[in-house]
């Protein structure tokens, strides 16, 4: 018997919601069923484990931020805007009611050392989506692929440093601009040298 998607959401929401804020370790699947109002037969049933249920929200998490990432792009004037539109993108995906402390991914993979396969998809389409995006907004401004690939390798460090500064409260959105806008012109020139 299939599981009704008002019951998958209900189950995902309080995944969601509750691996995200205190960690998965840190929450036993009975408390996800007790927010979500559903028996263990039906998380079984619908995601097979614990594990697929943390995957099937990392990627629900993934969709919900490539479609900020994408309105933040479409709002950007110009490449470097759009480029940069990951910062602006970052500050608008954290201020959403299912925003959260910092990084589900970057926690997740502190938490999953050897995560099983379901989990290490969901983390390697995160870092590679960001990878591969960045790496297409930074070639029209650069001009060059190696070069856009290095801004990109640049930029994720930048990206992923930002959210980790939220877990010390220390998160300062102006600085990160500034490092990326250096780094960002540091590589234009690069293009300009033979």
């Amino acid at each position: 018997m299939a599981t009704r998607e008002r019951t998958r959401t209900k189950l995902l929401d309080a995944a969601d919601h509750l691996l995200f804020t205190r960690g998965i370790a840190a929450t036993p699947v009975d408390a996800i069923l007790a927010r979500a109002g559903a028996s263990p037969a039906t998380l079984y049933r619908a995601y097979g484990s614990k594990e697929a249920l943390v995957a099937a929200a990392l990627e629900r998490r993934h969709a919900a931020w490539l479609e900020v990432w994408d309105a933040a792009v479409a709002a950007a004037p110009d490449d470097r805007g759009r480029l940069l539109a990951v910062l602006d993108a970052l500050e608008t995906f954290r201020a959403r009611p299912d925003g959260a402390r910092w990084c589900a991914f970057l926690g997740t993979a502190a938490e999953a050392v050897d995560p099983p396969a379901e989990l290490a998809t969901a983390l390697a389409r995160d870092t590679t989506s960001l990878t591969e995006r960045l790496g297409a907004f930074a070639e029209p401004v650069t001009g060059r692929a190696d070069v856009a690939a290095d801004l990109a390798a640049d930029l994720l460090l930048v990206v992923t440093g930002h959210l980790a500064m939220h877990l010390r409260d220390a998160a300062d959105p102006a600085a990160t601009r500034r490092v990326a806008e250096t780094l960002v012109d540091a590589h234009t020139g690069r293009t300009a040298r033979p």
